[in-house]
């Protein structure tokens, strides 16, 4: 069709995916586009659209999105300038004098709303102060920089602001993961699941708090949850909007590790569509438990657009440590996608896969029992898990453009290592 584009050739002079593009076209942001089935027309000459996360503020200086990722009866605490200033923080704790938690300083960048390429610019936005030094420690962290997380995170574990606190454990807790330091590690850990015995009287707000945190710590980590943990619908609305999403993340894999593919990746779906990808860290995530999802509903075409959405978002902040901690259940698709064309970023992610993974397992191992395989190469992992998950040796050759041959020599390879006879066997080493 002359003066018209495709889909594809849109996502192509853009650079973006393609799935965003069909998401332009569905919301009426490009002017003049058509469809034709199920496919659309898009004028040549059409400007891209502005990414409306420009705009967006986070929800502590009153940002707003639609839908029910919108606060409606939640009153923050807002602190005065002496108070966003002291590093240990002022914030009302939460005592039973029923004080709110100010949420202020609880996981901040993750709670903001930026454009892809000004994450940096929005943590520099930020009072100085604990908002400030957390958002930076979020950033080091997420960008794949666990040393200066762990050093930034560290003089606010035993902060009297208790969303600086909670925070300060998350990270610490994942970023010495990384590092090697697994008592660190696990001292952060413990005092995130402290945080949910103590959370009885304090008010709801603090207890929403407490179990965000704890339950990002113990999912992530495939370990139980704690025991005083309420349930998600008794505190998800207490959350400001970017910390609900990444709530939403986290009850998603929780799903896909009891093996509700479908379930999951249908409240991913739906989390999306209310606004989620406003933020992206919890943006990237979300997307991220698709693609885990999708592979494991043999549905890799879709899984290739969650992943490519997950790219578009992270790569113009470097935002790629999720890619390395999500490698294994990510089923070969990193190697399918992002290797070919991003290799040095690929190389970077499978250099997280490794530092990660190690530390994770020196937590979960000892904690459930399982051993989950730890010889492997990311590549016999990667095959492994399809193979686990019903895959054929055909698919998986299919699947990553290699032969039927080379797909036998790693999963026997795998097998061998192991020391199982069959994929049935398989399963049990795998992580679950």
């Amino acid at each position: 069709m002359e003066n018209y584009l495709s889909v594809r050739q849109m996502a192509e002079k853009w650079g973006v995916s393609e799935r965003r593009i069909n998401q332009y076209c569905a919301e009426g942001r490009i002017p003049g586009a058509h469809r034709f089935g199920k496919s659309w027309a898009i004028p040549e000459n059409a400007q891209k659209p502005t990414d409306p996360r420009h705009a967006g503020r986070s929800a502590e200086t009153g940002g707003s999105i639609p839908g029910p990722l919108q606060p409606e009866s939640v009153h923050l605490k807002q602190p005065s300038d002496g108070q966003a200033k002291q590093p240990s923080g002022s914030a009302d704790t939460g005592k039973k004098s029923g004080g709110l938690l100010d949420h202020t300083n609880l996981m901040p960048l993750m709670n903001t709303a930026f454009t892809p390429g000004r994450c940096k610019e929005a943590v520099e936005a930020m009072e100085e102060g604990a908002q400030k030094d957390i958002a930076m420690a979020e950033y080091h962290y997420f960008s794949g920089q666990p040393e200066k997380a762990a050093k930034e995170a560290e003089p606010y574990l035993t902060s009297t602001d208790m969303g600086a606190r909670l925070s300060a454990c998350l990270l610490y807790t994942y970023a010495n993961l990384s590092i090697g330091q697994i008592s660190n590690a696990r001292f952060a850990l413990g005092e995130l699941n402290a945080s949910i015995a103590a959370a009885g009287e304090r008010s709801p707000q603090f207890k929403a708090a407490s179990a965000f945190v704890a339950s990002a710590g113990a999912v992530l980590l495939h370990l139980p949850l704690p025991d005083q943990m309420p349930e998600a619908g008794n505190f998800l609305q207490l959350l400001p909007p970017g910390l609900r999403a990444f709530a939403m993340y986290v009850q998603a894999h929780y799903m896909y590790l009891k093996g509700e593919y479908a379930h999951s990746a249908g409240t991913v779906e739906a989390t999306l569509a209310m606004g989620a990808s406003l933020y992206p860290i919890p943006a990237i995530y979300l997307h991220l438990v698709a693609v885990m999802d999708y592979m494991s509903l043999k549905q890799p075409d879709r899984a290739r657009e969650h992943l490519l959405e997950a790219w578009d978002i992270a790569r113009p902040d470097d935002l790629i440590e999720g890619f390395g901690e999500h490698h294994g259940l990510l089923g070969a698709m990193l190697e399918a996608v992002i290797k070919p064309k991003w290799p040095k970023d690929f190389k970077r992610i499978i250099d997280i896969t490794y530092r990660f993974s190690s530390g994770w397992r020196r937590v979960h191992n000892p904690i459930t029992g399982h051993d989950v395989a730890d010889d492997l190469t990311t590549t016999e992992f990667a095959m492994a898990m399809l193979a686990a998950r019903g895959w054929t040796n055909l698919e998986i050759a299919e699947h990553l453009h290699i032969s039927v041959n080379t797909v036998k020599s790693h999963i026997s390879e795998a097998m061998r290592k192991l020391d199982v006879e069959t994929r049935k066997e398989l399963k049990q080493y795998m992580l679950r």
